[in-house]
C-alpha cells in the first residue's frame, strides 16, 4: 500500500504550483503600472484600448485553454505560459524608443500574449496541484496550500511593490549608485524599464518551476486515447460543452460563480484605480509602493482567516461575511477621507482576496478531476467579461459625469473636473454593487428551484 505523505508540501507539485503563482504573479511593474504606459509615449486612451484588448484575449481563450488543460496537461499548458511571459517582457523591455507606432506595436502584441497567458494559467495551475493531492496525497489539505500559497505570494508582493516603484524612480536610482561612489546619472528613459527586467527574470524562474512538474494520473483511459488534431479538437469541444453542462446543472457551482464574479469585478475595478483615489485623499505618490507592500503584509494574514472559516462556517455564511465587508468597503470610499481614507480602500483589497480563496475551494471542492480546469477556466471566463462590461460602463459614467461638471462649474480646470467627476463616480459602487448581489440571489434562488446537480 502506497503511503500519503505527512504534508501537502512534501509534494514537488504543490510546491512548484506555489513558486509558479508568486513568480508569475508577483510583478515588479504593478505600481507604477499606468504610468510606465505613459512614460513610454502611449495615451491615455491607448492605455484603456490596450487594456480593453487584454481583457478580451483572456475572455476569448479562457474556456478552450481550460479544456486543453484538460485533455492535453496541465504542465503543456503551464510552460506555454512561462514562455508568453518572457517574450511579453522581452518586448517592452527592448522596443526602441521614438516611434510611436512601433511602441504601440510591442505592448498591443504584449497585451495579446500576457492575456493569452493570464488565460492558459487560470486554472491549470490549480487543477495540477490539486489533482496531485487527489493522487498522492489528501484533497482536504487544499485550504491549507491555498493558505500558504497566498502568503508566501503576498510576502514577494511586499519585495515587488517596493522594489519596483524603487527602481523606477531615477532619482533614487542615481542616489543610491552616488551612495556606492560611481558617478553615473540615469534618466526616467532608461529606469522606467528596470522593473519590466526585474520581472523578466521571474518569467525565467517561471519556466523552470513548470518545467519540473508532472501531470498527475488522474485521467481515464477514454481521455488519453486521444490521438490526432482531429480527435483532440473533438475532445476539447465535448470537455467545454460538458463543464458547461456541469455547471449550469449544479446550483452549488452556478451559486459560486456567479455571486464571486459579482463581487470581483466591482472590487477589481476599483483596485485599478488606486493611485487615483490615492491622489485625491492627499496621499503623496511616493508613498504608494509603500501602501500596497502594507496590503501586501495583510494578505499574508487573511488566507489563515479564510482557512478558518471554510473549516468552521457554512458557505452562505462566508458569502454574507464578504458581501458585508464589501459594501462596507465602497460606501468608506465614498467619504474620501484624507490620508485616512486608505483603511476602506485596504477593506477592499481584503473583500477581494476572501472572494478568491472561498470561489478557488468551493470549485475545487466539487468540480471532478477529468474537468477541474475547465470548471475554473470559466469561472475566470465569467470574472473578466464582467470586468470588461463594467469598465465599458465605467468609462461611459465618467464622461457624462464630466461633462456634467464641466457645465455646472465652468470655472474649474481640467484637473479639477476630472477630480469632481472621479468623486462622484465612486458614490454609484455601492449601489451598483447591492443591485447586482440582488439580481445574483434572484437567479440563483431561481435556478435551484428548476435544477439538480448532475453526476458524470
Amino acid at each position: 500500500m502506497d503511503s500519503k505523505p505527512s504534508s501537502p508540501f512534501a509534494l514537488s507539485n504543490v510546491r512548484r504550483f506555489i513558486a509558479f503563482r508568486t513568480f508569475f504573479n508577483s510583478r515588479f511593474y504593478y505600481p507604477v503600472f499606468t504610468i510606465i504606459f505613459l512614460d513610454y509615449g502611449l495615451t491615455i486612451e491607448q492605455f484603456a484600448l490596450l487594456n480593453t484588448i487584454w481583457a478580451f484575449t483572456i475572455v476569448l481563450v479562457e474556456v478552450p485553454s481550460g479544456a486543453l488543460a484538460d485533455l492535453i496537461g496541465r504542465k503543456r499548458l503551464l510552460v506555454a505560459t512561462s514562455w508568453l511571459m518572457i517574450i511579453e517582457m522581452f518586448l517592452l523591455g527592448f522596443v526602441p524608443l521614438g516611434n510611436s507606432n512601433l511602441i504601440f506595436g510591442a505592448f498591443l502584441l504584449n497585451r495579446i500574449l500576457s492575456g493569452l497567458a493570464e488565460a492558459l494559467a487560470s486554472g491549470a495551475d490549480e487543477a495540477i496541484a490539486y489533482d496531485t493531492l487527489i493522487a498522492e496525497g489528501d484533497p482536504e489539505d487544499w485550504p491549507k496550500v491555498l493558505d500558504v500559497q497566498m502568503r508566501v505570494q503576498s510576502f514577494s508582493y511586499i519585495i515587488t511593490m517596493t522594489m519596483g516603484a524603487f527602481v523606477y524612480d531615477p532619482g533614487t536610482v542615481n542616489a543610491v549608485l552616488h551612495w556606492f561612489g560611481l558617478d553615473i546619472n540615469l534618466s526616467q528613459q532608461v529606469t522606467m524599464r528596470f522593473p519590466i527586467y526585474l520581472t523578466l527574470a521571474l518569467g525565467v524562474l517561471s519556466l523552470l518551476t513548470t518545467k519540473g512538474m508532472k501531470d498527475p494520473v488522474t485521467k481515464t483511459k477514454e481521455e488519453t486515447a486521444e490521438h490526432n488534431v482531429w480527435q483532440k479538437i473533438k475532445g476539447i469541444s465535448k470537455l467545454t460543452l460538458m463543464a458547461g453542462h456541469w455547471i449550469f446543472h449544479t446550483p452549488m457551482a452556478m451559486a459560486v460563480i456567479l455571486i464571486a464574479m459579482s463581487l470581483d469585478h466591482v472590487l477589481r475595478m476599483l483596485v485599478t484605480m488606486t493611485s487615483q483615489y490615492y491622489r485625491i485623499i492627499d496621499l503623496p505618490e511616493a508613498s504608494f509602493g509603500l501602501i500596497g507592500s502594507g496590503i501586501a503584509l495583510i494578505g499574508m494574514v487573511i488566507p489563515r482567516i479564510a482557512r478558518a472559516m471554510v473549516e468552521h462556517f457554512k458557505p452562505l455564511t462566508n458569502v454574507l461575511c464578504v458581501i458585508v465587508l464589501a459594501i462596507a468597503s465602497l460606501y468608506g470610499l465614498t467619504f474620501f477621507i484624507p490620508v485616512f481614507g486608505m483603511l476602506p480602500m485596504a477593506l477592499v483589497f481584503i473583500s477581494m482576496m476572501l472572494t478568491s480563496f472561498f470561489t478557488s475551494h468551493y470549485l475545487n471542492q466539487m468540480a471532478e478531476p477529468h474537468q477541474r480546469a475547465t470548471v475554473l477556466s470559466y469561472k475566470g471566463l465569467a470574472f473578466n467579461a464582467a470586468y470588461g462590461m463594467i469598465g465599458i460602463f465605467y468609462a461611459g459614467l465618467i464622461t457624462k459625469l464630466r461633462s456634467s461638471v464641466g457645465d455646472i462649474s465652468p470655472r474649474l480646470t481640467a484637473n479639477m473636473i476630472e477630480d469632481e467627476a472621479f468623486r462622484q463616480s465612486i458614490t454609484y459602487f455601492p449601489w451598483y454593487l447591492g443591485f447586482i448581489l440582488l439580481l445574483t440571489s434572484v437567479i440563483c434562488l431561481a435556478h435551484s428551484k428548476t435544477q439538480a446537480p448532475v453526476e458524470d
